[in-house]
C-alpha cells in the first residue's frame, strides 16, 4: 500500500464537483456570503453594528457567518453587500448544461494529466 495521496484538480466549484443540483447558484451564494463576512471582518463590524448600518437583522448576519445560506437569495446577498458600501459586478456566461455527475465530476482530473484546454500551436 502506497503512502502517496492522489492529488485531484476540481472544476473550481465544489458544489458541482460534489454533484449538487443547483451548484452554480450555491457557489455564487457562497462567494457573496464570503465577501459579506470579509467586509464584516475588515471593518470590525459586529452583527449588531451591521444591522444598524444595513437594516438587516443581526440574526441574518449570524446565519451568513455560519454558512446557513438556504434562506438567502442572490439578490438579497447583493443588497446586503450594497448596504455595507460594496459594489457588486456580475459577469454572466451562458452555455448548454453538461450531464450531471453521479459522484465525482468527470471535469475533475489528476494533476499532471491531460489538460481539457487545447494547447496553442
Amino acid at each position: 500500500m502506497s503512502d502517496e495521496a492522489e492529488l485531484v484538480r476540481g472544476s473550481g466549484n465544489v458544489f458541482r464537483d460534489l454533484g449538487h443540483r443547483d451548484a452554480d447558484r450555491e457557489h455564487l451564494r457562497a462567494v457573496l456570503a464570503a465577501r459579506i463576512i470579509g467586509v464584516l471582518d475588515e471593518d470590525r463590524l459586529t452583527v449588531r453594528r451591521a444591522q444598524e448600518i444595513t437594516g438587516v437583522a443581526a440574526a441574518d448576519f449570524s446565519r451568513i457567518r455560519q454558512g446557513k445560506l438556504a434562506r438567502f437569495s442572490i439578490d438579497r446577498l447583493m443588497t446586503i453587500l450594497a448596504g455595507l458600501g460594496q459594489e457588486v459586478e456580475v459577469k454572466v456566461n451562458v452555455r448548454p448544461r453538461t450531464p450531471m455527475p453521479t459522484a465525482v465530476s468527470p471535469q475533475m482530473e489528476r494533476v499532471g494529466g491531460p489538460s481539457p484546454i487545447p494547447s496553442a500551436g
